[in-house]
């Protein structure tokens, strides 16, 4: 199943999700990392809080009317270009304050925008029904669309059954990176037995590969097969780590403006 192909109704759960988030700007990509996609809303070096906004509002309407990515781009493009956000310019790093040359709007860029955020929030929304089912249907099984773009370690994992509550979800429920198309499939154990299986598989291991956050200078431990960010759960444990995002984004801010503690 293709990732355009998940973004055809509008479920609830997702408009939800997606519509919790408040407007953050930032200048990297790795300025708001992972869980902290949940309560904010970005898009790298637009600082522009008007221009985030309608960028928000084209995503909330594709999640709530179905607008295709084709009417994204259509919605957006002249926006961008009326703002002066568009192709390649110099911008001051606010933390290090340099010029750099950098890519603004482009096709492609609204392309990782609408399918990255469509994604995750759907991703989330499913994540609630998961959990509201899992006594009846308690097992998940990765489903990799396995053709010629699909990732070799995404193909590995296609068909692996596992339990709800394994912890293997916990860092690589999809999406598992940009463009990424995969997704799951929940089982009943009937749905099990009906493919010849008497209960769920052994979780993959998890390999990990060092990788530097240039914004942090921070080497992290990243499960391979899943770009840097995208380890984890979307919509998992909403509710408990609302507090801790509102307090770290607090921290980042502060820390922004030189008055950390």
């Amino acid at each position: 199943m293709s990732a355009l192909a998940r973004f055809d109704l509008p479920p609830a759960e997702a408009i939800r999700f997606f519509r919790r988030k408040g407007l953050r700007t930032s200048f990297a990509w790795q300025d708001l990392w992972k869980e902290e996609h949940e309560i904010g809303f970005t898009v790298a070096k637009m600082a522009d809080l008007d221009l985030l906004s309608d960028v928000r509002d084209a995503v909330d309407q594709a999640l709530a009317e179905g607008t295709t990515l084709r009417q994204f781009k259509e919605l957006l493009i002249p926006k961008m270009v009326r703002a002066g956000w568009w192709g390649e310019q110099e911008q001051v790093d606010p933390q290090t304050g340099r010029k750099q040359l950098v890519q603004l709007g482009s096709p492609r860029r609204l392309d990782t925008i609408f399918l990255t955020n469509m994604g995750q929030a759907y991703s989330a929304g499913e994540w609630s029904q998961i959990e509201e089912a899992a006594n009846d249907a308690p097992y998940l099984m990765y489903d990799a669309v396995d053709d010629n773009r699909t990732r070799e370690q995404h193909r590995a994992w296609d068909g692996t059954v596992l339990l709800v509550s394994d912890p293997w979800w916990d860092t690589h429920r999809p999406l598992n990176g940009y463009r990424c198309r995969c997704s799951t499939i929940q089982l009943s154990a009937r749905d099990l037995r009906a493919m010849g299986r008497s209960g769920p598989d052994q979780a993959p291991p998890i390999k990990r590969r060092e990788w530097l956050n240039k914004r942090t200078g921070e080497v992290m431990q990243i499960p391979l097969g899943i770009d840097p960010g995208f380890d984890y759960n979307p919509g998992a444990k909403a509710g408990e780590r609302k507090q801790r995002l509102d307090a770290m984004l607090d921290e980042k801010r502060q820390a922004l403006r030189g008055d950390a503690p």
